[in-house]
């Protein structure tokens, strides 16, 4: 995967060179670039923002400096077509995927983050101030696929966090990258579930024992547990995720669980 980063402040990308994306970068499964949009300027000021037409506190990032930016990271392959030898071309390349965190975004997901992981070029526009001309997220349009996403219901100061947080989400998602990819299978979100709570030894720590079914060595049985412990703790904490449930793939089991977790005067599920 080919991923970069336009920002005022590249330095705060620094954290993409460590850990497992690091690791990542230094192997070459993922082609790095942080670019610092002022490179495209062309005044002693290396200005990037300008007041708002309408009026209005704040400064809005300039068309320009986002366009040349743009121009230079989106640029196309040449145009497929048959070579000396006759060969059939190859197939053309996808279209690159220009991601601009915004608080007015569509949420960013895990279903998102996994389709993205399969993709082959992502650029991230990192906006500051009020934000980036939106013509430039119209001129865009036609030279990549747009995508605005909000990290959640609230405003950060610029999209760098953002982007640090939506890249981790991706990368470690790209075949590879994590060690063992059977723990990717039962983490929070993956199935529209949170994940189960997870221990390690001591066994026995400040008077808090880890759950005996854990030590049972019963591995059906312990599998049971925590596929309850997850719709447990998803309709305690996040019970909007449960209408996005597939019927289909929830047993007598699950539902006996749900109904426990829901409704306390419903008789207890054992997983034992």
């Amino acid at each position: 995967m080919r991923l970069d980063v336009v920002s005022i402040f590249p330095e705060y990308l620094a954290p993409l060179r460590l850990s497992l994306i690091g690791r990542a970068v230094e192997k070459g499964r993922i082609d790095l670039g942080v670019h610092d949009l002022r490179d495209w300027t062309h005044d002693r000021h290396r200005t990037v923002d300008d007041t708002p037409y309408g009026g209005g506190a704040g400064m809005v990032m300039k068309p320009e400096p986002w366009a040349e930016a743009l121009t230079a990271l989106l640029a196309e392959p040449a145009a497929a077509g048959t070579d000396a030898t006759g060969a059939e071309p190859a197939a053309p390349a996808e279209r690159p995927v220009l991601i601009v965190p915004s608080p007015a975004g569509t949420p960013f997901t895990q279903a998102a983050a996994a389709e993205l992981a399969g993709r082959e070029h992502l650029v991230f526009a990192c906006g500051r101030y009020e934000g980036i001309d939106q013509r430039v997220v119209d001129w865009a349009r036609d030279r990549a696929e747009v995508r605005l996403y909000s990290i959640g219901d609230y405003v950060l100061n610029g999209g760098e966090v953002a982007a640090l947080v939506m890249t981790e989400a991706i990368a470690r998602l790209i075949p590879g990258i994590i060690g063992n990819p059977e723990s990717l299978t039962e983490e929070s979100h993956e199935d529209g579930l949170l994940e189960y709570p997870v221990y390690t030894k001591p066994a026995d720590w400040r008077g808090h024992p880890v759950p005996e079914i854990l030590l049972s060595g019963n591995h059906a049985a312990i599998a049971r547990w925590r596929r309850d412990e997850r719709l447990r703790r998803t309709a305690a904490v996040r019970p909007d995720l449960l209408a996005g449930l597939d019927p289909d793939t929830l047993d007598a089991l699950d539902w006996a669980v749900l109904a426990e977790a829901t409704d306390p005067a419903a008789p207890a599920h054992d997983p034992g």
